[in-house]
């Protein structure tokens, strides 16, 4: 007995992975469209699509909306040090990261007003930090103060807190406790555009809040990285049971 005849989308997934694996297609290249693709192979844009969800479920090609399917660039991870939020490269032998900040002053919404405890429409100073390696997206951070809270000049390029929010760290003073939730889910829209991933790449999601000594939320943080591309880091303090000590 004979086995089961290969589908032709696998046929096509195996051409393309060859091309990839022998360097013919190069990290960071534009595959040619999905209808040339499929004109070359003489199939279907159904079929030929097939065929590169299978390469995208692999890992080996992004599809960016609007854009085009790409060739994976190798793996690189950063590192997200609980707590403070710092960006490093995974090995010094790494590219640098490079950061850009924006700066803006808008109103606390539903979730805002919530993690910040504040009544709705408060003004806030929100940081919108993009890390990245070349042109290559890896991290997308929202970060947000209450207006009270940003001194004079926060919103100048030269101010000292854009240095801290290149590093996605808390910024202000040291925070009395810092609170993150951590999860993995599908980009936001406004995450899959901003990190040029498709809504089927899977991001790992931080919500940070940092509190002052009188319990006030100071900072509030959204963070999203390319679920593949970052180790999250984090520091457990163990606490002695006062009671234990006792008696």
């Amino acid at each position: 007995m004979t086995g089961p005849v290969p589908s032709r989308h696998h046929d096509i997934a195996d051409d393309l992975r060859r091309q990839i694996a022998t360097g013919r297609i190069q990290p960071g290249e534009r595959l040619r469209s999905e209808a040339d693709l499929a004109g070359r192979y003489k199939v279907s844009t159904v079929t030929l699509r097939r065929a590169l969800s299978v390469l995208q479920g692999e890992g080996l090609v992004d599809k960016i909306h609007g854009k085009g399917n790409f060739v994976r660039l190798p793996l690189r991870k950063i590192m997200y040090v609980g707590g403070w939020g710092t960006l490093d490269p995974w090995t010094a032998a790494e590219a640098a990261l490079r950061v850009t900040v924006r700066t803006t002053t808008v109103q606390a919404h539903g979730r805002l007003a919530t993690l910040l405890n504040i009544p709705a429409g408060s003004p806030l100073t929100e940081f919108s930090c993009l890390s990245l390696e070349g042109a290559s997206p890896r991290g997308l951070a929202r970060i947000y103060l209450p207006r009270d809270l940003a001194p004079v000049g926060v919103l100048d390029d030269e101010s000292a807190y854009g240095e801290a929010a290149t590093r996605f760290a808390v910024l202000g003073p040291p925070p009395a406790a810092v609170r993150e939730t951590v999860c993995a889910r599908p980009p936001t829209p406004d995450e899959a555009s901003a990190l040029r991933i498709s809504s089927t790449v899977s991001v790992l999601a931080i919500t940070r809040t940092a509190t002052d000594s009188a319990g006030r939320v100071v900072e509030a943080a959204l963070l999203a990285f390319l679920g593949d591309r970052i180790d999250a880091v984090f520091t457990t303090h163990h606490v002695i049971d006062e009671r234990q000590t006792q008696g």
